[in-house]
């Protein structure tokens, strides 16, 4: 497994293949998946964290199912740009993953998408409890669609590049 950038990743994903975002807290993994033209990140189920083996098979068995390419996981920087405690915790599962699967991760910083998947849930009418279930999976749809995006842009300018050339 490698650790990407979202340059190196644009470079290496075929046609076809589907990406998921997660977004790693103490307590669940929000996810979420792209479409096979990766236009659109959507919600998918939270995964209750138990302890880090049991999560690593959850995750790879929606991986196997969802026939993920790659991960997007949120980097939980702070406000300023430093990196906090979260920041190593999320760095240390991606190491650990990286001993369990050949699957790239690419680091993609998650400022506000919490934030962002609370209003959206709220204008959604989504009652307090709903939100509180389905916040993590909505952070990692946030994530993962900010990625999508990234990738669209650098395939445009690639295509660009080639029409010049």
């Amino acid at each position: 497994m490698a650790t990407l950038t979202i340059e190196e990743l644009a470079g290496t994903l075929k046609p076809g293949q589907a990406i998921a975002g997660l977004d790693l807290g103490t307590k669940t993994i929000g996810l979420a998946m792209s479409d096979l033209s990766r236009r659109f990140a959507t919600p998918r189920p939270v995964l209750k964290r138990v302890k880090f083996t049991r999560d690593a098979e959850l995750l790879l068995a929606f991986a196997a199912k969802e026939k993920v390419a790659a991960f997007i996981i949120g980097l939980p920087m702070n406000m300023d740009g430093s990196a906090g405690p979260r920041v190593q915790a999320t760095r240390a599962f991606v190491r650990s993953m990286s001993e369990k699967t050949d699957l790239p991760f690419v680091y993609w910083d998650e400022r506000l998408s919490t934030v962002a998947a609370e209003r959206a849930l709220l204008e959604m009418d989504v009652s307090r409890a709903q939100r509180k279930e389905r916040i993590d999976s909505a952070a990692a749809s946030f994530i993962l669609q900010g990625a999508l995006d990234r990738l669209s842009s650098i395939e445009r300018a690639a295509r660009s590049d080639a029409d010049e050339a």
